[in-house]
C-alpha cells in the first residue's frame, strides 16, 4: 500500500473540492437514510393514528410529509452536487498527476528509458494514471463517507436505545471491515490480469498501427492480427472474471445486509428503549437499517479496484522514481559562442558489454565542416547522442569551446546546438506550430497590437524558409501555415517531413550544426539542393555531418572514416580518393 502514498499526497492540492465532495456524499447518505426512516415512521404512525377517530383528528400529517419532501429534494440536490464535486476533483487530480509524472519523466535520459517500449511508456502515462482515478472516486470517498455515516447513525440510534445502536452499528462495521478485505483478495488476480491485458493490447495495437507498412510488406499481417485476437480474448476473460467477482460481492453484501435487517427487526420487536411496545419506532429502526444498503453498496466495488490501483501506481512509480542518468548544471551563464569541438579518448557502450566507441579522438575547429563516414553500427550516431548528452560516456571527455560538456546547462547546450536527426518528429498540429518549435524566443508579446505585428513578421519568415527548402506547395493558398498536418505529420510525404526538419534547422542560429543523414529519402538532385542550402546557411558555423552517401564531400574540410568505434582514416576528399582504397571504391559506386 506504500506505493499509493505519493499519489495520496497530491490530494492536498484539491483538498477543498475533495472535502466538498465528501461532505455532500455524507449529506446524501443522511438524506437517503432519513427519508426511508421518516417514511417508515410516517406510514406506521399514520396507520396507528387511524385506529380511532380521536387520534386521527389529532395526528399531525403535515410536518412529516414536509420532512419527506425536504429530504427527497435534499437527497437529489446533494447527490448531483456530490457527483459534480467528486468528478471535478478527480479530473483536476488526474491533470496534476499527469503534469507531475511528465515533469519527473523529462529529466530522464535515454539510458533511464532503455528497453522501455513506446507503447508501454504511453500506457503508463495515460492508462495507468487513468486507473488511479478509482483511488479517490471509488475507494477513499465512499469508504470515508460510509464510516462517517456509521458514527452519525450510532449517535442517532443511541438516543433511543444504546444497546440497539451498538448491535446495528457493530454489525455494519464488521461488514465494512471484513467484506472489503474479502473482496480485495477475490478481485486481486483478475484486476491485475485485466490491467496487464489492457497494457499488452495497447502496446500491440500501437506497434501494429505504427508498423503497418512494414508488416504488410513482409506479409506478417495475419500473425499480428492473431496476436491481437489472443490478447483481446485474454482481456475479455479477465473482464468476465472481474464481473463475476463484482456480482458475487454484491450478492454477499445484500445477504449480509438482509441478515442485519432481520437481526434488528428481531431485537427491536421486544422494545426500543422506553418504547414498549415499539410501535412506529420499530418501523423507523427497520427502515433505517434497510436504507443502510446505500452506504454499503459502494464498498462492494471499491476494493476490487484496489489491486489495479496498486499495480498502476507501482508501474508509474517505477518510471518516476528513477534518478536521472544525466544531471545538468543549473548555472546557465556559460554559453556556446564559437563551436569548437574536441573529443578525447572517448569510450562508450550501451550495455557495458559491447563497446560502441573505442578511445575515439576527434578535433573540430570552430567553423570547420567535417563528415563522418562508416558502415551502420560503427558508432557515428552514438557520437552525436553523446554530443547532445542523450547518453553519457563510460570514459573520456568532450569539450565545447574548451569547456567540458557537462559544464553547460541544458538550456545553454540546446541553444548552442542544432540537430537534424534521422527521424523527424512532427506533432499533431498546424504547420506553424511545428515550425516555431525552432524559434522559442519569437513568441508574440502580451499586447494585442504587438502580437498581431509579430505574427505577421514571423509568418513571413516561416514561409520564406519553407520556399527555400522546396515546400512551395505547402505555402500556397489562404493561411497555409494554419494547415493541419495530422498526427506525426501523416498528411505529409516522407520527403516533405524531412524538408520540415531542415527548415527547422534554418530557423535556428546555433554555432554548431549536427546533421545525421539529413537528406535520407530524398533524390540526388534534391539532396544536392538541400545540402547546398544547409552549407550556405552554416557558412560560419561548425558542421558535423553523418552520411552513408558521398554527396558534397568536396565541400568538407575533413572527412573521417570510422570502423568499430574508431577513426581509421582522415583527410580531405581529394586526399582520400588517392590514398584510401575503400573510400575511392565507395565514391565510384555512389557518385
Amino acid at each position: 500500500m506504500k506505493v499509493l502514498l505519493p499519489f495520496i499526497k497530491l490530494f492536498k492540492h484539491q483538498w477543498l473540492m475533495m472535502f466538498t465532495g465528501l461532505l455532500l456524499s455524507v449529506i446524501t447518505l443522511m438524506a437517503g437514510i432519513g427519508l426511508l426512516s421518516l417514511s417508515g415512521w410516517f406510514l406506521s404512525a399514520a396507520a396507528v393514528a387511524g385506529l380511532s377517530a380521536t387520534t386521527a383528528m389529532t395526528f399531525n400529517y403535515f410536518t412529516p410529509a414536509g420532512g419527506v419532501r425536504f429530504l427527497s429534494i435534499a437527497r437529489t440536490a446533494s447527490r448531483y452536487g456530490e457527483r459534480l464535486a467528486t468528478h471535478e476533483a478527480t479530473f483536476k487530480l488526474l491533470t496534476q498527476l499527469r503534469t507531475w509524472a511528465w515533469r519527473k519523466l523529462l529529466p530522464l535520459s535515454a539510458k533511464n528509458l532503455q528497453g522501455l517500449r513506446q507503447g508501454d511508456l504511453l500506457n503508463r502515462l495515460v492508462a495507468d494514471i487513468d486507473t488511479l482515478d478509482h483511488l479517490y472516486l471509488r475507494l477513499l470517498t465512499p469508504m470515508a463517507a460510509s464510516l462517517i455515516m456509521l458514527g452519525a447513525l450510532y449517535l442517532f440510534v443511541a438516543w433511543f436505545d444504546a444497546d440497539l445502536a451498538l448491535l446495528l452499528c457493530g454489525t455494519l462495521l464488521a461488514v465494512w471491515i471484513l467484506l472489503p478485505l474479502f473482496f480485495y483478495y477475490m478481485g486481486k488476480r483478475p484486476g491485475v490480469e485485466m490491467l496487464e491485458n489492457k497494457r499488452q493490447l495497447r502496446v500491440q495495437l500501437l506497434e501494429f498501427v505504427q508498423g503497418q507498412a512494414e508488416i504488410s510488406l513482409f506479409g506478417a499481417t495475419d500473425r499480428f492480427r492473431a496476436e491481437l485476437r489472443a490478447t483481446e480474448g485474454a482481456l475479455f476473460a479477465s473482464q468476465s472474471a472481474m464481473a463475476n467477482v463484482t456480482a458475487l460481492s454484491q450478492a454477499m453484501l445484500v445477504l449480509c445486509h438482509g441478515g442485519a435487517v432481520i437481526l434488528v427487526f428481531y431485537v427491536a420487536a421486544s422494545g426500543v428503549g422506553e418504547h414498549v411496545p415499539p410501535g412506529p419506532i420499530l418501523a423507523t429502526m427497520v427502515f433505517m437499517t434497510m436504507a443502510c444498503i446505500e452506504m454499503l453498496m459502494p464498498i462492494a466495488g471499491a476494493f476490487q479496484h484496489l489491486s489495479s490501483c496498486v499495480t498502476a501506481a507501482t508501474r508509474v512509480n517505477e518510471l518516476v522514481e528513477q534518478e536521472p542518468g544525466i544531471v545538468f548544471t543549473q548555472d546557465s551563464t556559460l554559453k556556446i559562442y564559437h563551436g569548437d569541438l574536441r573529443v578525447d579518448n572517448l569510450s562508450f557502450s550501451y550495455d557495458d558489454k559491447h563497446s560502441v566507441l573505442n578511445r575515439l579522438n576527434l578535433s573540430i575547429k570552430a567553423g570547420d565542416k567535417v563528415a563522418l563516414l562508416g558502415q551502420t553500427g560503427c558508432g557515428k550516431s552514438s557520437l552525436l547522442a553523446l554530443l547532445t548528452r542523450e547518453w553519457e560516456p563510460q570514459d573520456g571527455k568532450i569539450f565545447i569551446d574548451g569547456n567540458p560538456l557537462n559544464s553547460y546547462s541544458e538550456a545553454s547546450l540546446r541553444e548552442g546546438i542544432t540537430l537534424v536527426s534521422q527521424r523527424i518528429y512532427l506533432f499533431s498540429g498546424t504547420l506553424r506550430s511545428n515550425l516555431i518549435l525552432a524559434q522559442p524566443d519569437t513568441e508574440p508579446q502580451s499586447t494585442r497590437a504587438l502580437r498581431r505585428e509579430a505574427q505577421v513578421v514571423n509568418d513571413a519568415i516561416l514561409i520564406d524558409v519553407l520556399n527555400k527548402v522546396g515546400l512551395t506547395t505547402l505555402t500556397q493558398g489562404e493561411a497555409p501555415l494554419d494547415a493541419w498536418i495530422g498526427e506525426g505529420g501523416r498528411q505529409l510525404s516522407g520527403g516533405e517531413q524531412r524538408r520540415i526538419g531542415v527548415a527547422r534547422a534554418l530557423l535556428r542560429d546555433a554555432p554548431i550544426l549536427l546533421l545525421d543523414e539529413p537528406t535520407e529519402g530524398l533524390d540526388k538532385r534534391t539532396e544536392r539542393e538541400i545540402l547546398a542550402l544547409l552549407f550556405e546557411f552554416a557558412k560560419n558555423k561548425t558542421v558535423l555531418m553523418i552520411s552513408h552517401r558521398l554527396t558534397a564531400m568536396e565541400q568538407m574540410d575533413c572527412i573521417h572514416l570510422m570502423e568499430e568505434g574508431s577513426i581509421v582514416a582522415s583527410g580531405g576528399h581529394a586526399e582520400l580518393i588517392g590514398s584510401n582504397q575503400y573510400y575511392a571504391s565507395l565514391y565510384r559506386q555512389l557518385v
